[in-house]
């Protein structure tokens, strides 16, 4: 199924070009969930909003502003929509498909918050616990040389005052120390990243602000230590095995072909170097790209995974529809709830609050959007996306191979309300 525009394209040779570019469709076609873990395919109508997403999948492609994208959206349990466009390897002409493998970056955070509520629902960790009970040496102090009490709640709601170095100007307490974000081939331990996160001042005391952060690399470096295994050992035993989402792990094998990613650049994004530095916020954000190859690099809880859309997309369904057994109901309703007051979530924008691991929208006006209130989301700097719509029984996930476009400003934008076009 074409869009509206490529339906009526009156230049054959532009409507030629654009369908090279796509490389997959399911139109009419919806994949049943049958509960979020089914492979099952079954007849759908027509999702009548499909067309609409496909006009902003192919504008963002066709203009340049996006090199590749694979998006996959679930409407009250069955696929209604999924489409792959563009290059995942632009130089080669290789073009992206519903199953590429991308780089997650910060949508690994979901899926490690996640890991931590099983174990809490399984009373092997506690919300309130204070890290020092499984980090002993994990002591973080204020700028007055105070040291605070930091629980994993803290962490789960990025209120522990811990930072990020691409958030903070050049020569900030992180980027002296020498932390890594996650992203870099830094060739540090977790502990020895650990130790140089606790050797920086908190920005707040823990609970009287919210700042985004690495508080999910801690938090992995928590979970490893409740459970004797390493984190990614942890994730696929309490998440991604139960749920049978094999794509999603922290090392890709090595036979895996991952979409190459680009970065933001004038005219058209720019092929990736290893390291490769783009410009963000005060500072910049440093990608190393063969990170997500190399075995030896920590595991990163933040930022960490790789996988497929379809993939991602069953992960968040079972969260939408309970909990799929890997965590309690009202667990998923404490994610999906407002967990930190009124305290404003820069990184989400106006109108969102965060809960025990996702962005919570409260005031869709307030943020211009049109999904409902209630909705949760999050997103990737290597320029991945997702949101989930209760009230609506939507479910969209958007991988693309391009940072940060594919992660904020217009293409994410359109998408979200192409998916509620009338």
């Amino acid at each position: 199924m074409e869009s509206t525009t490529l339906q009526n394209a009156a230049d054959t040779k532009e409507f030629s070009r654009r369908q090279l570019l796509v490389t997959a469709s399911v139109g009419g076609l919806g994949v049943a969930l049958a509960g979020p873990l089914s492979n099952a395919l079954a007849a759908a109508p027509t999702w009548s909003r499909a067309k609409a997403l496909d006009e902003v999948i192919f504008n963002a492609v066709n203009s340049g502003q996006i090199v590749g994208a694979t998006v996959i959206a679930a409407k009250n349990g069955d696929i209604v929509y999924q489409r792959a466009a563009g290059f995942a390897d632009r130089e080669s002409r290789r073009p992206m498909n519903e199953d590429e493998v991308c780089r997650l970056a910060s949508m690994t955070k979901p899926i490690v918050g996640v890991t931590a509520l099983a174990l809490i629902d399984r009373g092997q960790l506690g919300l309130e616990d204070p890290l020092t009970r499984w980090l002993p040496d994990f002591r973080p102090k204020l700028a007055d040389g105070r040291e605070p009490v930091i629980t994993v709640r803290h962490l789960l709601t990025h209120t522990a005052g811990l930072s990020y170095g691409f958030l903070e100007a050049p020569d900030g307490a992180y980027h002296r120390l020498g932390v890594s974000d996650g992203l870099d081939a830094s060739g540090l331990t977790l502990d020895e990243n650990l130790r140089r996160i606790a050797s920086a001042p908190l920005l707040f005391e823990p609970g009287t602000g919210w700042h985004y952060s690495v508080a999910i690399d801690v938090l992995g470096a928590v979970i490893a230590r409740v459970t004797g295994l390493t984190l990614p050992e942890a994730v696929r035993t309490l998440v991604t095995d139960p749920l049978g989402l094999s794509s999603l792990t922290f090392v890709a094998e090595p036979n895996t072909v991952l979409a190459t990613p680009y970065g933001d650049a004038s005219p058209h994004p720019g092929r990736m170097t290893d390291p490769f530095s783009l410009p963000f916020g005060p500072s910049a954000i440093v990608y190393s790209p063969a990170r997500a190859f190399d075995s030896s690099a920590f595991p990163s809880g933040g930022v960490g995974m790789v996988g497929t859309a379809r993939d991602y997309l069953r992960f968040v369904e079972a969260i939408r529809t309970g909990g799929a057994g890997i965590i309690h109901p009202d667990t998923v309703a404490a994610i999906t709830r407002n967990a930190i007051g009124d305290l404003p979530v820069a990184a989400a924008g106006p109108g969102f609050g965060w809960g025990l691991g996702v962005a919570v929208l409260k005031d869709p006006l307030a943020a211009k959007l049109p999904l409902r209130a209630g909705s949760w989301n999050w997103a990737g700097v290597y320029g991945t996306n997702f949101w989930v719509d209760p009230a609506e029984g939507l479910s969209v996930v958007a991988l693309t191979n391009t940072a940060v476009a594919g992660m904020s400003g217009d293409f994410p934008t359109a998408l979200r309300r192409a998916a509620y076009a009338d």
